[in-house]
């Protein structure tokens, strides 16, 4: 898997969020290690950039409880308990079992059908033991399928909730290949969801959260 933190060839301030969304990639590697302090200089030199970006993007980050700022020195990754992951899941649970449940009724099967490649995609990165384009066509399904029920506001509660339950340093479960399992629960779900069985998506739903929850723990 090639390093998140690659050279970004010479990238303006501008790119904050370009910044923010390689750190957040770093962080999934396991690059950037909990408890560790990163100083801005030290890696605008990794990204090939200013300080400045690289900066702004840590502050991002800051607010979204991925880092926190040491004052002289720079930004320190926070660390996820188990407790903290037990919260989340279960709130992902409360909201996103019953809705993905009800579009089993309510969703357009053109746009379900949409998704099927992005489904694809996990199953193709889980295969390649790529982590960073699992999470992202991961994020990229479930909130795209989210989407569909028509409450923005979930799916940015949702979408704080995945970048707060990082999955970083994953990279042993991606080569013992223990990923595909939860990589073919997408495509199952579609299914499910097409078939208009509500029940038997909210089974699958159930066993998806608790199967990305058993990996955390395995971690």
């Amino acid at each position: 898997m090639s390093s998140a933190l690659s050279d970004l060839g010479g990238r303006r301030p501008s790119y904050r969020e370009r910044v923010a969304d390689a750190l957040r990639a770093a962080l999934i590697a396991g690059e950037l290690r909990p408890g560790e302090v990163y100083s801005a200089p030290a890696l605008a030199t990794r990204f090939g950039v200013s300080a400045t970006p690289v900066r702004e993007a840590m502050l991002d980050l800051a607010k979204e409880g991925l880092v926190d700022t040491v004052p002289n020195k720079g930004f320190r990754v926070t660390a996820v308990s188990d407790h903290q992951l037990d919260e989340y899941t279960h709130i992902r649970a409360l909201i996103e079992i019953p809705t993905t449940a009800g579009l089993a009724v309510t969703a357009d099967p053109v746009a379900l059908e949409a998704l099927r490649p992005v489904a694809e995609e996990i199953v193709t990165a889980a295969a390649a033991g790529d982590l960073i384009a699992y999470i992202e066509a991961d994020q990229r399904f479930h909130l795209g399928l989210l989407a569909l029920a028509g409450n923005g506001h979930l799916v940015e509660v949702v979408r704080n909730l995945r970048q707060r339950a990082r999955l970083y340093g994953l990279t042993a479960l991606v080569e013992q290949g223990r990923l595909d399992a939860s990589a073919e629960e997408h495509l199952e779900l579609l299914d499910a969801l097409l078939t208009r069985d509500p029940e038997a998506v909210r089974a699958v739903m159930t066993r998806h959260l608790g199967h990305v929850r058993g990996l955390w723990a395995a971690h």
